[in-house]
């Protein structure tokens, strides 16, 4: 190779050197920037902060005043029931429950049984998602029965099973509160009583 090509190779080397570093930190600063986006939508699970939409309702501490905490029943409070008392275990935030008015029945699938369970639903989110229940406790009902229908003679007899049941109730009472308020909330449903006949 003649000292002339050699002069030539040189610099378009350099430039070569060059190019590929400014597109390796491009695709660098492209993706940081892409993973940052992906976890502060919430894309990428449990890496997102809370919301702060106001109209979301908010996680309620172990002895924090919930602004939306329902007014108490009569003969509950001043001095007519049991003060709100918190161990020091456990999950940090406060527990409310929601005790569904009536019982559910329905068939089991594809099996003559019948299933009936009571139910309460919890959450750790402020009195928002409690009055969300009670406003579309029909709506409520009516998935649960649908989920109740789809469940097997097999399935509502093992505790797995029941479990099972318990995520798959969850999912469709938060699909209901998802669909009509913009937020579920219900963290976790529990039964009362189940009978299978």
């Amino acid at each position: 190779m003649s000292d002339q090509a050699k002069d030539q190779a040189g610099p378009r080397k350099g430039k070569g050197v060059l190019v590929k570093a400014a597109v390796a930190l491009g695709l660098v600063g492209a993706g940081g920037g892409a993973a940052y986006g992906l976890m502060q939508s919430g894309v990428v699970p449990g890496t997102h902060s809370e919301k702060k939409d106001e109209n979301v309702p908010k996680l309620i501490l172990k002895g924090e005043e919930d602004p939306f905490a329902a007014p108490p029943a009569q003969g509950e409070g001043e001095g007519g029931g049991a003060a709100d008392v918190s161990g020091d275990g456990g999950s940090k935030y406060k527990t409310s429950y929601f005790k569904f008015s009536d019982d559910f029945t329905s068939n089991l699938k594809n099996s003559a049984g019948l299933i009936q369970v009571s139910i309460a639903a919890s959450t750790h989110r402020d009195g928002r998602v409690l009055m969300w229940l009670k406003k579309h406790e029909l709506a409520c009902r009516s998935a649960v029965l649908i989920v109740l229908a789809d469940t097997s003679e097999e399935e509502a007899l093992t505790p797995e099973g029941k479990e099972h049941l318990q995520k798959r109730i969850t999912a469709a009472i938060n699909k209901v509160l998802t669909d009509a308020e913009g937020f579920g909330g219900v963290d976790a449903v529990f039964f009362r009583s189940l009978l299978i006949q």
